[in-house]
């Protein structure tokens, strides 16, 4: 198993340089004085003029990235990056081999936090301990039972972590999760909050978890029941998710059972059995589906798989691809590939190849036509008129931001051969006598 790594700090391109100082716009008008949509999917309402701004003046580009496999045949990739957010409080766990017990199973979980981190990593490093604590999850493999197992599971470390922010003065973080479990027979689907998870079988989304929010009719119910109310999509103005890990202030109602609080803790558990038509399971926080859905992304992933075999490198692809897309969050995602997961083929490789040679075509025309202008060619121009041509054989689901290496090169190439040369140094002397 390949051990995880921090990405390079190498010079940021200047294309995203220019972007940022694009997106930079949206951001000030929205968060920094402007009218700020209250459907946005910011954990916290900001009501506090005191508070510092959750978001940089620049996004954290760099990533964290692991990849592994287990004994019995899966492969896995993950990568996380901070974004725009002031601070980074996603978790994650992966364990292809889930424990000495049960080493055919696997266990895979997205954690994202809000209000701090701390919730969400205490989760990343014993959530699973306390599921297999129950005793429900055994070889012998009880279906209801293990599904009752995961619900307990979350129900006790709820209560656990309660008491250790108590004793302890945790912050006053509350955390998502989201997870799959996968025996040798079903995969488990764990919902906590508004992460999500997706399933990828003979080429289509199959099956996809729920997002908990607080204007869904059931949760609202259960809000209203513990006195609370939703207002701009949110508990009491101020929290985006109605069922979480954590955010202890959000259950405090004594006569209300642990379910019944502001925010519950207990997970939505499916289970869908396996098939050998099986391709890739993703698990990511809202970042990630902020800027793109499961149909899209699923094809994206796809086509991706057809052309690279560096699963990590697809992971690193969707969360650029997300934050040119707008993403203003933290983004960490899991894929998960079984045996029928597309493989890289001759004839995806030359149709990939084609595409570029047309894109940097492309380019080179854009700036043929500027420089005729006696303009100097601009790379966001570049990209914003690659956007709205339309150029055949892109990614599914990624359109042509997709492309942006391909893009930079080109421009570079291109930009280069018209840029006019700087006066030489003749070497000469003013000293003579």
């Amino acid at each position: 198993m390949r051990t995880a790594r921090r990405a390079s700090t190498m010079e940021v391109p200047s294309f995203l340089r220019q972007l940022v100082k694009e997106t930079e716009k949206m951001v000030t008008f929205f968060f920094k004085g402007g009218r700020r949509d209250s459907g946005s999917d910011d954990d916290y309402y900001e009501n506090d003029p005191d508070a510092c701004s959750p978001y940089l003046e620049r996004p954290i580009l760099a990533k964290d990235s692991a990849e592994g496999e287990s004994k019995w045949g899966i492969t896995y990739a993950m990568a996380s990056m901070q974004g725009w957010r002031a601070q980074m409080e996603d978790s994650h766990t992966c364990m292809p081999e889930m424990s000495d017990a049960l080493p055919d199973w696997s266990y895979f979980a997205v954690y994202d936090g809000h209000a701090g981190r701390t919730v969400a990593q205490y989760s990343s490093r014993h959530l699973l301990d306390f599921i297999l604590d129950t005793g429900c999850v055994t070889v012998e493999e009880d279906v209801e039972q293990v599904k009752d197992g995961i619900r307990e599971g979350f129900l006790a470390i709820d209560r656990h972590m309660h008491t250790l922010s108590r004793n302890e003065s945790w912050d006053h973080s509350g955390s998502t999760a989201a997870s799959v479990m996968i025996s040798p027979r079903n995969f488990y689907f764990i919902n906590c909050g508004d992460s999500r998870t997706f399933l990828c079988r003979d080429g289509h989304v199959v099956f996809y978890t729920e997002d908990h929010k607080p204007c869904n009719p059931r949760e609202k119910e259960r809000i209203q029941n513990a006195g609370g109310s939703v207002t701009l999509q949110r508990i009491n103005g101020s929290l985006a998710v109605s069922r979480a890990l954590g955010d202890f202030d959000f259950k405090e109602v004594e006569w209300r059972a642990q379910t019944e609080q502001l925010v519950s803790p207990e997970p939505e558990v499916y289970e869908l059995e396996r098939s050998p038509e099986d391709e890739f399971l993703v698990v990511a926080c809202d970042g990630v589906w902020d800027a793109i859905g499961n149909e899209d992304l699923c094809a994206f992933v796809r086509n991706r798989l057809h052309v690279c075999d560096d699963l990590r490198e697809i992971c690193s692809q969707v969360i650029d691809l997300c934050l040119y897309k707008g993403s203003l969050d933290n983004m960490t995602i899991i894929i998960i590939c079984f045996d029928g997961a597309p493989k890289v083929t001759q004839e995806a490789l030359q149709q990939e190849a084609e595409l570029e040679q047309l894109i940097e075509q492309k380019v080179a025309e854009i700036i043929h036509v500027i420089r005729s202008k006696d303009e100097e060619p601009d790379l966001l121009y570049v990209m914003k008129f690659l956007a709205s041509e339309p150029i055949p054989g892109l990614p599914p689901g990624g359109g042509v931001s997709c492309k942006r290496d391909c893009i930079i090169a080109a421009y570079q190439k291109y930009a280069a051969a018209f840029r006019p040369l700087e006066p030489m140094d003749t070497g000469g002397s003013d000293d003579s006598t």
